[in-house]
Formats: structure tokens, sequence, C-alpha cells
């Protein structure tokens, strides 16, 4: 840009380890400029997930070893050294891109249990996170109905107690799910205390291997590699529950594939009313929380930081995922006038139809380098 030579240019590294800033409020104010520009009525789909910053070094106070999703398999463990971030992001349609993107508003530092046992606090778990995030963009979104999407580390019957009455959560369901039936009804003059659960329901393995189970076709318009694919699915009601907790009511859903392709999944919807159609449409939308990580590893800088102050580290990760919805919102405008719309670059090995994320930043680069006069 041409300041590299002013004095006090470098005093910009200042908004992330020394300015007074609240992140929350930005977050805030990020989520109105997504779903102004993108979904400004109507149900709000927030994804939810967590992903692993690779950082090395001993100022790097608040990071772990965690299991690298990446590299690991279920037979092999891998560990990963670095920062594990908690990251909500809106699901919403992109006209000029064909298809929906996750944008991110909230990401929060969970770090790990020795920082906690270090100072002497309570170590919070990423469901801990992942609750009060959720529960703060209910707050900022009141007259806005929210589903909550997230894989199956997020599907415990305490964040399913905690969400229940504030939003829809729908979630990957472990194939050894324990579930049970609703309470009987209490009889006339019956001692003790009231029952919580029925009798325990058959497994979903019993369920795939019954020949009494009902199957219905249904076909899933975004499955795995975005193919349009036909299923077929089982669902029914139950009740999850933990000691201590009360009962969850929840719908399952049961996932078969006819052509074998792919292996039997389950699925909860605390909305019991919800169809299976709509459940599986709600849980697909969040694998574009993956290509959305890996646009911002590959485009803004993420996992390439050197901070090592403890308020510039909690502070920059998020503003790189912000910066992503941010652009995408500014070419949106962009779009809207033929000169300066977002198109595909192409190459003679590459053809691609829609734009994606780095034809945004390209579009907003040549906006920002050669204003129109």
């Amino acid at each position: 840009m041409g300041l590299a030579s002013s004095p006090g240019f470098s005093r910009y590294h200042e908004v992330l380890n020394r300015a007074r800033w609240n992140g929350r409020v930005v977050a805030r104010v990020l989520l109105r400029q997504v779903l102004g520009a993108f979904l400004p009525a109507g149900e709000v789909v927030i994804g939810v997930d967590d992903t692993i910053e690779r950082r090395w070094g001993l100022k790097i106070k608040a990071r772990g070893l965690y299991r690298d999703p990446v590299r690991s398999s279920r037979d092999h463990f891998v560990r990963a050294s670095g920062l594990r971030w908690l990251s909500l992001m809106v699901m919403v349609p992109v006209p000029w891109a064909g298809r929906r993107w996750a944008l991110p508003f909230l990401t929060v530092l969970a770090p790990s249990e020795r920082w906690s046992g270090e100072r002497g606090r309570r170590h919070k778990t990423v469901v801990d996170w992942a609750r009060q995030a959720v529960l703060q963009a209910r707050r900022w979104l009141p007259d806005r109905r929210l589903v909550v999407v997230a894989d199956a580390g997020f599907s415990g019957v305490s964040l399913i107690a905690a969400l229940r009455r504030h939003a829809c959560l729908v979630t990957r369901l472990r194939i050894d799910a324990s579930l049970f039936a609703p309470a009987p009804p209490r009889q006339p003059g019956q001692m003790g205390r009231p029952r919580l659960k029925g009798r325990r329901l058959p497994t979903f393995k019993a369920v795939l291997a019954d020949p009494k189970t009902v199957w219905s076709r249904i076909t899933v318009a975004e499955w795995y590699g975005g193919r349009s694919r036909e299923l077929e699915v089982a669902s029914d009601t139950a009740v999850g529950y933990h000691s201590g907790l009360p009962p969850a009511p929840i719908r399952w859903v049961l996932v078969r594939d006819p052509s074998g392709e792919s292996e039997a999944q389950a699925f909860l919807s605390t909305d019991l009313a919800a169809t299976p159609e709509r459940i599986l449409g709600w849980f697909v939308s969040r694998w574009r929380m993956e290509t959305t990580f890996q646009e911002a590893r590959a485009h803004l800088g993420v996992e390439t930081q050197r901070q090592w102050s403890d308020l510039a580290i909690s502070r920059t990760t998020p503003a790189l995922l912000g910066l992503f919805s941010l652009v995408t919102v500014w070419a949106n405008e962009l779009a809207r006038t033929p000169a300066s719309a977002v198109r595909p670059r192409t190459a003679a090995w590459y053809d691609k139809r829609e734009p994606t994320f780095s034809d945004a930043i390209a579009a907003v680069r040549r906006a920002l380098w050669c204003p129109p006069g």
C-alpha cells in the first residue's frame, strides 16, 4: 500500500496486542452485517465446530496436545500441538456462488486443561464453550429461530438440556448410543419418586439388523461430495438420559446407503416435529465449515501468525476468520454491478463453474487497489 516507510506504520500491531476493544461487540456487529446481506428473515442455521491451530513455543501458554483430525484415523492416533478454537458460523446462501457458505462471526479460544490447572481455574471443555457461545448468539437474535448443527462431539445430554429451550440442536449420534422410551404415566396412589425414563430401546445396530424395521427412501441434495444421493431412513422419538441431568426428548434418524458406499449413520434433533429430510438438510450444511477453515488457512494466513502476546493470540485468529465473512459481504456488494462482479478464475486444467473465496478476495482486492473513479 506504500505506507511501509511512514512513521508509526508498525503501530498497527497494537490493534491486536494493546488496543482496547471488545471482541463480542465486533462479533455481534458482524453477525448483523452477514444476516442483513444474505438472510434478512427466516430461521438461522448456525454451525458449531472446533479446529486446531498448530502452534509451538514456550510463550504460547494456552496450547495443548490434541488429536489431529486430519492425520488421525479410526485405528491411528496422531497428536498435534496447538491452540483449540471453537467457531460459530452462520450458513447462508450466497447467490453469486450458487451454494451455501459458512461465514464465521464468533470464535473463542478453548485453552488446554493444563493452562486452566496452572491458573487454578475450573477447566471448561469445548462443549462448555459451545453452550456459552450459542446462548450468546441466542441473546443477539431474540426474534429469530435458531438451528444449531454440530458433530458427534456435541451430542451430549448436558448440551441438549442447556439448549433445547433456546434453539433446535442437530448433531450426529453415536451408532451405539443408549436411548430410552418415555417414562410411563404415573399410576394413582403409586409410591416413590416419578420415573424419568422408560425401558431401554434397541440399539441402532439391532434396528439395522431387524427385518421389521420400516425404511423410507428420500433424496438428499448435498450428500458427501456435494452429490445428490438416494438414501433409506428410519426415524422415531426417544429419550436421552444421563444420571444427574433431566431427560432429553429427541428425534433420531437412522440413515443407510442402498448402494453400500457409506456406512450407516445416526442423527438427532431436539425438534421432535422435524422430518428426516429437514434434519439431514440441516446437518449436511455444516460440512461447509470445513471448507471455510481450509480457505482461511490458504488465503488469510491462519496458522502463520507469530505473536506471543496472550492478548494478540486470543484476537488474531478470530479476526482472520471474521475477515472471511467480511470479505464475503464486500464481494456481495461488488456483485451488484456488472463491472465489479465476482467471476471465477479458471485455467486450461481447472474448469471452475462458480466463484469461490479466492475469487471473492481477488475482487475485493481489485476494488481496494483500483477504486472506481
